[in-house]
C-alpha cells in the first residue's frame, strides 16, 4: 500500500495549476512555436514560468519515478518540464557520496531514455534542462562509452538529435571536448535551426571551458561546411577578425 504521505503526479498537477496563468500560456504557446507547422506544433501550455516550475518541482523532490514517468506522458508541457527538474534534481543527489545511488542514476536514466524515445521530451526546454545529466552525466559517469550519445545524435528526429548534441555538454564539463567535436561533426549537414544553435553552442563551451585552440582548430576544418547559424554561435566569444576568417572559408571538396 502506497503511504499516504508519498507525493503523487496528481499533487504536482494540482500544486502547477494553483500557479498557472492563462496569459502565460498564451504568451508560451507563442514563443515555443506550438502553431501549425512550428517546432512545438500541438504542444499544450497552462502558463507557469520556470521559476515557479522549479519551486513545484523542489516541494515534491521526493515523488517516486512511476510517478514522474506518470507526468512525463501528459499532454501539458509544464507537468513533463516539473518531471524532467525533478529527476534531475534527484540524478544531481545520486551523484553526490554522501548520497550516492548508482541503481537510481541508472534508472533515472532508462526513465529519461524511455519518454525521450516515445516523445515525451518533444521541446527545447525540455532537451535542454535534462539530456547534460540525464544521459551525458549518466554515460560520462557510468563508463558506458558515447555509443548512446551518437546514437541519438545521429536519429533524424529533431528531439533526439538534440538530446544527442546537449549530452556532450556534460564531457565537455569534465575537460573533454571530443565528443562534442565527433557529434557536431556528425551533424554538420543538418540546417535545421534548433540542431544549428545546439551545435553552435556546445563548441563555444569547448573553446570557452577547454581550449580556445582546439576550438579554433575544429572550425578552421569545418567551418565552409557548416551552417551558418552554428558558426555564428561557436564564434560569439572570437575577435571580430577571426570570425571573419572563418567565416570566409570554403566549403571542403568532399
Amino acid at each position: 500500500m502506497t503511504d499516504p504521505g508519498t507525493p503523487t503526479a496528481d499533487d504536482v498537477r494540482s500544486a502547477l495549476a494553483r500557479v498557472a496563468d492563462p496569459d502565460d500560456a498564451l504568451n508560451h504557446a507563442r514563443f515555443f512555436q506550438t502553431q501549425p507547422g512550428g517546432y512545438g506544433e500541438g504542444d499544450v501550455f497552462i502558463g507557469v514560468r520556470v521559476p515557479k516550475v522549479r519551486t513545484v518541482a523542489k516541494t515534491y523532490a521526493a515523488l517516486p519515478l512511476v510517478e514522474i514517468r506518470d507526468l512525463l506522458d501528459d499532454v501539458e508541457h509544464e507537468h513533463r518540464l516539473t518531471a524532467l527538474v525533478i529527476a534531475v534534481e534527484a540524478f544531481k543527489r545520486a551523484l553526490r557520496p554522501r548520497t550516492r545511488d548508482d541503481d537510481l542514476r541508472r534508472r533515472l536514466h532508462a526513465l529519461h531514455l524511455d519518454a525521450v524515445r516515445a516523445g515525451c521530451v518533444d521541446n527545447w526546454d525540455l532537451v535542454d534542462v535534462s539530456a547534460e545529466w540525464l544521459v551525458g552525466e549518466h554515460v560520462r559517469t557510468s563508463g558506458a562509452g558515447t555509443a548512446l550519445i551518437h546514437t541519438l545524435a545521429g536519429d533524424e528526429d529533431l528531439w533526439r538529435r538534440r538530446v544527442g548534441i546537449l549530452a556532450t555538454f556534460a564531457h565537455t564539463k569534465a575537460g573533454d571536448p571530443q565528443p562534442t567535436f565527433a557529434v557536431a561533426e556528425q551533424v554538420l549537414a543538418d540546417r535545421r535551426d534548433l540542431v544549428q544553435k545546439a551545435t553552435g553552442w556546445m563548441l563555444r563551451e569547448v573553446g570557452k571551458r577547454i581550449d580556445r585552440a582546439q576550438l579554433v582548430d575544429f572550425l578552421t576544418e569545418h567551418a565552409g561546411d557548416m551552417g551558418r547559424t552554428a558558426l555564428s554561435y561557436a564564434t560569439e566569444h572570437l575577435d571580430a577578425d577571426l570570425r571573419a576568417h572563418l567565416r570566409s572559408l570554403p566549403p571542403s571538396s568532399t
